[in-house]
């Protein structure tokens, strides 16, 4: 009698942990990834210029560098430069996705956010008139900037490749006890 009562609680319990959540794709969580990151790391990088960890923000880059007016030293600016920078971070995740998902570890990512760092701030620093020159940063600047867009890099990297290895993976079927 015992025993007739353990089977259908085991089989209730096998239901139970052979359902999952519906599977969504790799690229839709791509799209997800990118724009966390973008609040993430943008945010953090917005409480690194108000502390005075860094002379730029996202707000820099984005805002003041085209128009000198007062509104771009505000909160809302910061805060709409953040927004802007998750979106254009989903392209950059999509970019990571196209090119380095099938690599595996932390390499990959924090190359991925040195070679963004090195476009963005010497590359790219021409068309920014508001962020100085590479020469011009203080060393905290970009001692920040770095530390912010490697783990930026590694936080893409990781999470997309992560994500990769798992849909692609063949299912494993549970094996059943034998009595």
């Amino acid at each position: 009698m015992d025993g007739n009562s353990k089977e259908p609680k085991q089989n209730q319990e096998h239901i139970e942990q052979s359902t999952q959540e519906p599977p969504h794709s790799v690229l839709s969580k791509t799209l997800l990834i990118g724009f966390v990151a973008g609040i993430l790391w943008g945010g953090l990088g917005g409480l690194s210029y108000y502390f005075n960890f860094s002379q730029v923000s996202a707000a820099t880059f984005i805002f003041r560098s085209f128009w000198q007016t007062d509104w771009t030293s505000t909160l809302l600016a910061e805060i709409l430069a953040i927004g802007i920078v998750a979106v254009l971070s989903i392209f950059m995740a999509l970019a990571y996705y196209v090119v380095l998902k099938r690599k595996d570890g932390i390499w990959p990512g924090f190359i991925f956010g040195v070679v963004l760092f090195g476009i963005l701030y010497y590359l790219l620093n021409p068309v920014f008139e508001a962020v100085p020159d590479f020469t011009q940063l203080t060393i905290d600047s970009i001692v920040t900037a770095v530390c912010l867009f490697v783990l930026y890099g590694v936080f893409i990297g990781y999470s997309i490749s992560y994500e990769y290895h798992e849909y692609n993976q063949p299912t494993q079927t549970a094996k059943q006890p034998t009595e």
